[in-house]
């Protein structure tokens, strides 16, 4: 009774065991590292092609439904495509592996979670990932675990908020893809370099369009009303089925799928989880109403500040445009909702 999940990414191994990859924002991408093509073939990675990016958008956003598999990969190649180390491609390959089946829905389930900080998958990462076969992988060709695991190794890989880093460079231009917001990545790409462990916009108007467009995508889809109500629901779905052992905790670390189908067998026995179910797919109307409200929830609000070159020196488009710097201290903070629920 879920929803339909599309696919995109084409895989083709030869017979070096190289995979041939057709992905949305890079094209063409051939990766032929043997590490790297048996982590991707890893039960933990492949986990993740039936864990949806955005959680459960496809009742509010029919068709974007793209995975956090096709986003991993994406971290990887961006990461090699501008020259970082193996290490770091590796840590940008497995950065996602903890992800619970829905994504950050899990926040609102869980108390490991934040509402305002999606931070589950970072609380558990490295716990979890010591309990896979990637370490094995690592370790069988001469890795240091310890070091791949320790993300403060890796800038490129990952920074804090508003900096740039290559996992919100994938997921924002994978997102104004999927949700036609661009036509294509290459403007982006062709306008960013490494300097320093830092990404740079090669100039002004580059940085401005992107960090736009990322506002323009925080306000719809990130931290936008469609993700409180989804983030609300899903979570609701997903406690009460915990709490009627429905499901189990362990259940949560499968994928979405599974989930679903596993809840699926009781709804027709039980009329409140069927409820649940309709609110959760987007077939009860609801509002943003302060007055008078049923649930009040927040939504991480992202941002970036990018660094760009400009007039020879490397500034980031606060230190140019002083709106920008009111926009990213207001888009830092959580987005408060209160959700109306008109049956």
């Amino acid at each position: 009774m879920g929803c339909v999940r599309p696919r995109f990414n084409s895989w083709q191994p030869d017979k070096c065991m190289k995979y041939n990859i057709k992905d949305r924002v890079y094209g063409e991408i051939e990766i032929s590292e043997p590490m790297l093509v048996e982590i991707i073939n890893s039960p933990s990675l492949q986990r993740l092609k039936k864990i949806s990016q955005a959680g459960y958008f496809e009742p509010y956003f029919p068709g974007t439904w793209h995975s956090r598999f096709e986003h991993s990969l994406g971290v990887c190649i961006l990461l090699k495509k501008y020259g970082a180390s193996i290490e770091e491609q590796i840590a940008g390959l497995i950065h996602d592996v903890s992800h619970s089946a829905f994504s950050h829905c899990i926040d609102y389930v869980l108390s490991a979670g934040s509402e305002k900080e999606h931070c589950h998958q970072d609380n558990v990462f490295y716990d979890y990932i010591k309990k896979t076969e990637i370490p094995e992988i690592l370790r069988k060709y001469n890795f240091d675990v310890e070091y791949i695991l320790d993300e403060s190794n890796f800038p490129l890989e990952e920074k804090n908020l508003p900096q740039l880093c290559a996992d919100r460079i994938d997921y924002s231009l994978r997102t104004a893809l999927v949700f036609n917001e661009i036509d294509g990545a290459r403007f982006f790409l062709e306008n960013l370099y490494v300097e320093d462990s830092n990404w740079v916009f090669k100039n002004f108007e580059s940085a401005k369009k992107y960090a736009e467009l990322f506002l323009k995508l925080n306000e719809n889809y990130f931290a936008g009303i469609n993700s409180a109500i989804m983030f609300c629901t899903v979570g609701e779905y997903l406690k009460y089925a915990l709490n009627k052992g429905y499901i189990s905790e362990k259940d949560l670390y499968t994928n979405d799928d599974l989930v679903l189908s596993k809840i699926d067998s009781f709804l027709s026995k039980d009329e409140h989880l069927s409820f649940l179910f309709k609110k959760m797919n987007n077939k009860i109307k609801c509002d943003n109403q302060l007055d008078d409200f049923d649930d009040e929830i927040f939504c991480k609000s992202r941002i970036v500040d990018p660094l760009c070159c400009h007039n020879g020196e490397i500034k980031l488009v606060s230190q140019i445009d002083s709106n920008w710097k009111e926009i990213v201290e207001d888009c830092s903070k959580p987005k408060q909702y209160f959700l109306k629920f008109k049956q």
